[in-house]
C-alpha cells in the first residue's frame, strides 16, 4: 500500500498541466465516439495498462477490473454532461497513464476491491474529459462508440498481457508496464 502511494506521488510531481484533449473532432456519432479513443495515445496506454495489470493480478481482477474501469467511465461522462465541474482532469489523466505503468512495472499487487477502486477512478477522469468535449449531438450514440472502444482496448490489454505472460513470462508484462511510464512521461514533455 505504502508503494501505491509512492507511485501516486511521484506521478502527480512529474505531471505538467499539459492538456491530453486538444482538437478533439466531432463528437455527435458513434463513430466519433468509436475513433476517439483509438486516436488518443493516452487512453491506449492508460487502458492496455489497466488489462496488463489486472492480468498481473489474476482471478477475478481480470475481468473485475475492465467492468470497473468502462462504468466508472460512463458515469464520469454522465457527470459531465450535467455540468459537474471538476479541476485536475487533465492532470489526472496524465497522472493514471503513469500510475498504471508503475503498477505494471513494479508487479504491484492489489486485492481486486482495491484495483476495481484505483482503475475506476482514473476511469472517471477519462469519462469525465469525454462528457465535456461533448459540444452538440448525441450523447448516447457518441458514450456508446467511446465505450466500445475502451472496451476493446481494454480486451487487447488483457490479451497482450496473457500472450507476453505465457510465452516469455512475467518479465515483459513489467518492461511493458515501464514502456508505458515512458509513455506517459513522454506525452507529458511533448
Amino acid at each position: 500500500m505504502r508503494l501505491i502511494l509512492i507511485c501516486i506521488a511521484l506521478s502527480g510531481a512529474l505531471v505538467s498541466p499539459a492538456l491530453a484533449h486538444t482538437g478533439v473532432g466531432q463528437t455527435n456519432s458513434f463513430a466519433s465516439g468509436v475513433a476517439h479513443p483509438l486516436n488518443g495515445l493516452d487512453h491506449i496506454l492508460a487502458m492496455v495498462a489497466v488489462g496488463l495489470w489486472a492480468v498481473l493480478a489474476g482471478g477475478r481482477a481480470i475481468w473485475v477490473w475492465p467492468m470497473a474501469f468502462v462504468g466508472t467511465m460512463l458515469a464520469g461522462f454522465a457527470a459531465a454532461t450535467l455540468g459537474l465541474q471538476m479541476p485536475y482532469v487533465e492532470p489526472a489523466i496524465w497522472s493514471s497513464i503513469i500510475i498504471l505503468g508503475l503498477f505494471v512495472a513494479l508487479a504491484i499487487k492489489a486485492p481486486v476491491w482495491l484495483g476495481a477502486a484505483m482503475t475506476g477512478l482514473f476511469a472517471f477522469f477519462h469519462g469525465h474529459v469525454h462528457g465535456t468535449e461533448v459540444v452538440s449531438g448525441s450523447l448516447i450514440p457518441y458514450a456508446t462508440g467511446f465505450a466500445l472502444a475502451t472496451t476493446g482496448l481494454l480486451a487487447a490489454g488483457i490479451w497482450l498481457g496473457l500472450f507476453a505472460e505465457r510465452s516469455i513470462g512475467t518479465l515483459a508484462l513489467r518492461a511493458m508496464g515501464g514502456l508505458t511510464v515512458l509513455g506517459g512521461i513522454a506525452l507529458i514533455a511533448g
